[in-house]
């Protein structure tokens, strides 16, 4: 029915992100396996990350996810770095 917009529960999104991040799988794949749309997991998988990002890396993670997760961090980190960068640069001349 058009216009109905589905409700899920917190524990599923945080499933469905965690399965796209644990098992390194394509986010357009799950989001067809569960009957979601891959936008809406998408987001909840940028919010998951989010999260976590807060969130020192546990101890007992193998050492290629935990270099995978860091290099995903630093990425992250440098293209909100670049941005504020460009924001502060407009910003100061607009402010002239």
């Amino acid at each position: 029915m058009p216009g109905k917009t589905k409700r899920y529960t917190p524990e599923f999104k945080e499933q469905a992100a965690r399965k796209v991040i644990d098992n390194s799988l394509p986010i357009a794949q799950v989001a067809r396996e569960l009957g979601v749309n891959d936008t809406t997991l998408g987001f909840w998988v940028k919010a998951y990350r989010k999260k976590l990002a807060g969130q020192p890396l546990p101890s007992d993670m193998p050492d290629d996810e935990r270099v995978r997760e860091l290099e995903r961090r630093v990425r992250d980190l440098e293209m909100e770095n670049a941005f504020l960068k460009k924001a502060a640069a407009y910003f100061a001349r607009e402010h002239r």
